[in-house]
């Protein structure tokens, strides 16, 4: 039995999410019939977490399990002739049998893309959120850096039903890096940590906008976190402009 580690890109447009789920496509469920037709094997692959429907990723890491002789570097050539085009294999590599993609994880970095400009050109709509209305760009990044360090984040985690049958489950995250920076026509946030929850890069981006707006001031964001109640926080910003950029080990 070999574990194989797969580095993954895709564009999660026409993706149901990563998750596989009945009459959906989704990029776990992809991945796995294209794995199966090369073994013969029945393969769940495994991920380095779920990423929503419409989500992107430049660096998704993903193992599974084969007793399969085909050459480790050979995946990567055979699994991208089955793949749709959405979806690219980067790199594969042999791992330790304990080695797991989520569990193993020590950091995770997201990026998400606001377009500012008034027209959105028609090859990025997929890609960013498009919003061209006013918004203090320097108060939505002195808000991002509110929340570096260690914190609570139930303000901004939605309801996960599979999460909440273990109650002991923490909500405290530790942010790294959180910073937003103007490029061209695209104001970009970055954020690294070493987890997040359900839908929790969106959910940030929603309230940093609301500070944008000056709906709420930079200020606030500790008393929003101190709330620990989603109500507290801004909307979910849309999937098109989030990215999982890289995994750490």
């Amino acid at each position: 039995m070999r574990n194989l580690k797969l580095l993954l890109a895709y564009d999660g447009t026409e993706f149901s999410g990563w998750q596989i789920q009945p009459e959906a496509a989704t990029i776990q469920g992809t991945l796995s019939s294209a794995i199966g037709r090369l073994t013969g094997e029945k393969v769940l692959l495994q991920g380095s977490g779920r990423t929503d429907a419409g989500v992107h990723a430049l660096g998704q890491v993903a193992t599974f399990v084969t007793e399969s002789p085909i050459p480790t570097e050979d995946f990567v050539v055979a699994l991208n002739d089955i793949l749709p085009p959405a979806i690219r294999v980067l790199e594969a590599a042999e791992v330790a049998p304990e080695f797991h993609p989520r569990k193993s994880a020590r950091a995770k970095h997201y990026r998400y893309r606001i377009y500012r400009s008034a027209i959105c050109p028609p090859l990025l709509a997929r890609y960013v959120w498009h919003y061209s209305y006013p918004l203090k760009e320097a108060a939505m990044q002195q808000a991002a850096t509110s929340i570096l360090g260690e914190h609570d984040f139930t303000s901004f985690a939605a309801v996960d039903p599979e999460r909440r049958r273990n109650e002991e489950i923490s909500n405290v995250r530790r942010i790294f890096c959180s910073s937003w920076e103007r490029q061209g026509d695209e104001f970009v946030f970055t954020v690294r940590a070493n987890g997040f929850l359900h839908h929790m890069v969106r959910n940030l981006v929603g309230t940093f906008v609301l500070a944008g707006k000056g709906t709420i001031k930079p200020s606030d964001m500790f008393h929003i976190l101190e709330a620990r109640s989603r109500s507290a926080a801004g909307a979910t910003a849309p999937a098109t402009g989030l990215y999982l950029v890289s995994v750490e080990y």
